[in-house]
């Protein structure tokens, strides 16, 4: 039997998610994922990490909340919505349309802290910690198990009213709240990701090899791109959106309302000689706080040089 209190805190917490913006919130209760543990370990042991070498780390902790927050009982997971109003000009190097603003690290963390003091403020004692890709937490994983989407063949969560372009997060808080149910699954028959990926990284339905996506060749790998990739990059200089952009429930994608997400006109506007002539200064400017100052000026280079 569910505590009305629970109930009602879990009800504040999903219109204050919603004031900040978040597109959705999802609870689940914190306790060691199960069904996860021997995919992440089949995973870990072909080596579909790569040189990511991080994924080895922590095992236990990606697979357990209550090792991450002492006295863990919820977490809650939330949606952001990232969908650029506008693109990139036609033929150009590409990048994610996630890192088109500003860094999601940053903008997401502060929504996270504004949304615990809420809690606090409201309900009370609440401890607890924000996670946006700062430790290891599986969170597609949660963000499924509170019933947020399902995780498709291409690995991304999923979801029907809004597809998969948005940045997920998590808060793992030492309260009990009402807990919410996983979806079922809408992928069907359809294997268009499958097909189009060019590097053929999604080997099996719902199993990515992360040492063959053209993201990890691009923001992961650190040393020189294999030749043998040579052509198969699809003009991706920073990450790859294809197996988002096939998937017919991005049709149902929109906008969002984020300016911090509003890339600068410079960037959307910059062709292929622009790319290939940029000066570390320009990118520096243009790149402030961007997500693409994770490969920094060198890196971006590379890619470009790999391409061209």
């Amino acid at each position: 039997m569910v505590d009305s209190r629970a109930t009602f805190y879990s009800n504040f917490i999903k219109e204050e998610a919603k004031r900040l913006g978040f597109l959705s919130c999802g609870i689940a209760k914190a306790e060691f994922l199960e069904a996860d543990a021997p995919r992440l370990e089949s995973w870990l042991s072909k080596n579909q990490n790569g040189q990511m070498s991080y994924m080895e780390n922590h095992f236990d902790l990606r697979l357990n909340p209550t090792l991450l927050v002492d006295g863990a009982k919820s977490v809650i997971s939330l949606l952001l919505n990232y969908y650029p109003n506008e693109m990139q000009v036609a033929d150009t190097y590409k990048i994610a349309k996630y890192a088109y603003g500003t860094d999601y690290h940053f903008v997401i963390k502060d929504k996270l802290k504004e949304l615990l003091f809420s809690m606090q403020s409201t309900i009370g004692a609440v401890s607890g910690r924000a996670f946006v890709d700062s430790a290891p937490v599986l969170d597609k994983a949660w963000a499924a198990k509170s019933g947020l989407g399902w995780i498709g063949k291409n690995s991304n969560l999923i979801t029907q009213k809004v597809g998969s372009f948005y940045f997920i997060a998590e808060l793992i808080v030492d309260i009990e709240l009402a807990y919410d149910h996983p979806t079922t699954d809408h992928c069907g028959s359809c294997t268009a990701c499958i097909d189009a990926c060019p590097t053929d990284a999604i080997v099996a339905p719902y199993v990515v090899d992360g040492s063959k996506c053209i993201s990890y060749f691009t923001i992961e790998l650190k040393e020189s791109i294999p030749e043998s990739m040579k052509g198969t990059f699809n003009d991706w200089a920073f990450g790859c959106d294809i197996c988002q952009d096939v998937c017919p429930w991005n049709k149902f994608s929109k906008g969002h309302s984020e300016p911090l997400f509003n890339p600068k006109p410079e960037m959307l506007a910059m062709s292929k000689k622009d790319w290939e002539e940029i000066t570390e200064e320009t990118f520096k400017v243009v790149y402030k706080n961007s997500a693409l100052q994770r490969t920094k000026f060198k890196g971006v280079k590379r890619n470009i040089d790999f391409l061209k």
